[in-house]
């Protein structure tokens, strides 16, 4: 049955690249005890499809047939063309009297000896390409390892003898499953005691002094509109819940947004307006990552380090059992992204799941580094639940402390905002999304629920091109009382601090960064009293307060003051649709936690009947009768929920976690990944930026081939637009 279905998939073109990771069974040192220099650049990684020319620079990632991707013919006879021409382990050119051996396997793909001698090395006797097992395969003399017991490879200039390098072995008969053989993980090296090993930062950051850009449009970064509920109101009527939409929209760049003095003050690689990142990956590599699963996270963290800038700094930790520094945090220069893809490569799934140790190295990671670029942030990657902090041996199983699992670091303050969020991906029905939603929670981060492994890679690339793309920091945004009649009531905000003083005339919501072109919706409510004579009143002024990532310049922005005529007698009462749109979008979170705690209580009818009820409410609003999009959204998106209840397998499988990323995405006002809300067709596309659809776009062109003949995804719909003819 094995050899029919590999002959299907070759036949198909479903050539998925699972390699066998590279272990330390013939290197004691380990990876990271080794100098930069003579670390081995990863390329079994990458694709041969060479011929794919995508926008960002380095190396390509490689192109499995996952779950739900189908290739075409012509792909598929590309592909073998492409690999026939290219090197599939190094991906440069192959030429007949180049200097080089050139190995041909007896399944047709040809490679640089060099380079498939020290895939080989280490066990691996399958291609790379096409996943036929060799009988015949190139070894190494073992006269021309180093001292290190390890063949140091040149990626760019390859000073190789061929002459002693044309040994090729016929392999014996099996005796042994290689597949169970003893691995020795990449945990043997020794790591410093304080990560303070950071790659220095090449730039210096622009200091300017604090200024007020209300009349100065040039330099607004943000854009501040407000709604009342109703235009106007008779004298005689007063309202103890008045309602206010404090609507902002970030830039879409920040080419503009500073003065030309500071940014021309900046090295030419830090002109281009994008603050840099530096990001820590925190990966499972549990035993139930084995397979597939690490092939296709693999792959998904090559996208990643081919898609972060040379400014940008990555560090990897990979946690089993316990946790493991694999690559420090370093620049992704072309050296940079070499040695990150080859500390990728080398992961083996073994051991248990130990959450808390992966946080906990992570946060140590950005906690101890001498330099900081202007973004920070955490990926959190699981498919299991914690089997040593939270449901391990003493813990309190019936009402776990998910708490425990984030570093006190990385909590997040009322006072100071979330300085350090965590992104959390939970992967396939068997992860822990209670305790990845938690983790989330409690930093600042999102929780995106990957149910198949088609879209991990997808989910990833919405997340960076969001980090990617952050033109505001700190954001503040108070609201003051113009009138001392009035008195402010709650502020709608989601998951975001809030605060009202006691004396009720400010209020303050503590949001932090924003990306490019992304928008936060807030409710405000007042109480608004009587009119003796006035014939207008002046309800509140709104205050943004914020930093740019690139000056460190803190900007105050002040909104016009919000009034609402007050005439003896009112006219027909008009109900703000802005106000009314996202009025619904908080009705509908609230019906989505109350449903999901009911569902908890295993009360699976009851917590569907909170949705159904919840989406006849919505289709009765002025919103939903004037066909707003938003509206359309949410009843689909409770539609989905409701579906996901319907048994109790159903609900523990993905249920729980579609919700929770729901949750996650509208309580931020920020995009997740869930169910199919990464395809272009998808309802389901709250919150996209234009930042997040372009990288969605090189994701899916690179995972379908060539960006001009396969789909893509189709342009991100406005909050606020309406649906398009059909």
């Amino acid at each position: 049955m094995g050899s029919k279905w590999r002959k299907a998939k070759l036949a198909l073109g479903l050539n998925l690249c699972a390699y066998l990771p590279r272990t330390l069974d013939d290197d004691d040192n380990g990876y990271s005890s080794l100098p930069s220099t003579e670390r081995l650049s990863d390329a079994a990684l990458l694709s041969p499809l060479s011929s794919v020319n995508m926008a960002a620079s380095g190396p390509m990632t490689p192109l499995p047939s996952a779950n739900g991707l189908r290739l075409s013919k012509s792909l598929s006879r590309s592909a073998s063309k492409s690999s026939k021409q290219t090197c599939s382990i190094c991906l440069t050119k192959m030429k007949q009297g180049g200097g080089h051996a050139i190995f041909t396997a007896e399944c047709s793909h040809s490679f640089h000896f060099h380079c498939i001698a020290s895939n080989v090395k280490h066990g691996n006797q399958i291609c790379p390409v096409c996943r036929a097992k060799w009988k015949e395969i190139p070894m190494q003399s073992p006269s021309l390892d180093p001292p290190l017991g390890r063949v140091a490879v040149n990626p760019v200039g390859w000073p190789q003898n061929d002459a002693l390098m044309t040994v090729v072995r016929r392999l014996p008969p099996p005796r042994r499953d290689l597949s169970r053989r003893h691995v020795v993980p990449l945990f043997q090296a020794p790591e410093p005691g304080i990560f303070n090993d950071d790659e220095s930062l090449d730039y210096l950051p622009v200091v300017a002094e604090s200024t007020n850009a209300s009349d100065n449009s040039s330099l607004r970064t943000i854009e501040i509109k407000t709604y009342p509920e109703v235009l106007e109101a008779p004298r005689s009527s007063s309202y103890d819940n008045f309602t206010i939409l404090v609507h902002l929209k970030a830039a879409a760049t920040v080419a503009n947004q500073s003065s030309s003095r500071n940014h021309a003050s900046l090295p030419q690689p830090y002109q281009n307006p994008r603050a840099p990142v530096d990001l820590v990956t925190v990966l499972d590599i549990s035993g139930s990552m084995a397979g597939t699963k690490l092939a296709l996270l693999k792959r998904a963290m090559g996208f990643v380090i081919q898609n972060l800038g040379s400014n940008d700094r990555l560090s990897v930790i990979a946690f089993s059992s316990t946790a493991r520094r694999l690559f420090p945090l370093r620049r992704m220069s072309d050296v940079g992204r070499q040695q990150a893809l080859h500390a990728v490569n080398s992961l083996v799934a073994n051991g248990g799941t130990n959450i808390a140790e992966g946080l906990k190295k992570g946060a140590k990671v950005m906690e101890d580094r001498r330099e900081k670029n202007p973004v920070a942030s955490i990926i959190l990657f699981s498919d299991g639940q914690d089997t040593y902090t939270v449901t391990g041996a003493g813990a309190n199983k019936s009402q776990p402390n998910y708490q425990l699992l984030v570093p006190l670091s990385m909590h997040g303050s009322g006072n100071t905002g979330f300085q350090i969020p965590v992104h959390a991906f939970g992967f396939g029905a068997d992860h822990d999304a209670s305790s990845m939603h938690s983790i989330s929670e409690i930093s600042g981060g999102t929780f995106s629920f990957i149910e198949t492994e088609a879209v991990l890679q997808d989910a990833f690339a919405q997340c960076i091109g969001g980090l990617l793309s952050v033109v505001v920091q700190e954001l503040q945004v108070g609201v003051e009382c113009m009138n001392p009649s009035l008195c402010l009531g709650l502020l709608k905000a989601g998951s975001y601090p809030s605060r009202v003083a006691a004396d009720g005339k400010t209020g303050v919501i503590e949001v932090g960064d924003l990306y490019a072109d992304e928008e936060r919706d807030f409710l405000v409510s007042v109480k608004v009293p009587a009119e003796s004579s006035e014939c207008e009143t002046s309800l509140l002024k709104v205050k943004c307060v914020y930093r740019d990532p690139l000056t460190k310049e803190m900007t105050t922005l002040e909104s016009d003051d919000v009034r609402i005529r007050r005439p003896e007698v009112a006219g027909q009462e008009v109900v703000s649709i802005e106000v009314d749109r996202q009025r619904n979008r908080f009705q509908a979170a609230e019906a989505m936690a109350e449903a999901r705690m009911t569902a908890e209580l295993g009360d699976l009818p009851g917590a569907v009947s909170i949705l159904e009820n919840c989406r006849r409410v919505l289709s009765e609003t002025v919103s939903a009768k004037s066909h707003d999009r938003l509206c359309i959204v949410l009843d689909a998106e409770l539609k989905e929920m409701q579906e996901r209840m319907a048994s109790r397998h159903v609900y523990e499988a993905s249920g729980r976690a579609y919700i929770l990323s729901g949750l996650s995405s509208h309580s931020w006002q920020r995009a997740t990944a869930r169910g199919d809300s990464t395809d272009g067709s998808s309802l389901v596309q709250a919150y996209q930026t234009p930042s997040m659809v372009e990288m969605l776009t090189r994701s899916q062109a690179m995972l379908l081939g060539s960006p001009s003949t396969q789909r893509l995804v189709q342009p991100v719909w406005s909050l606020g637009s309406q649906p398009k003819p059909r």
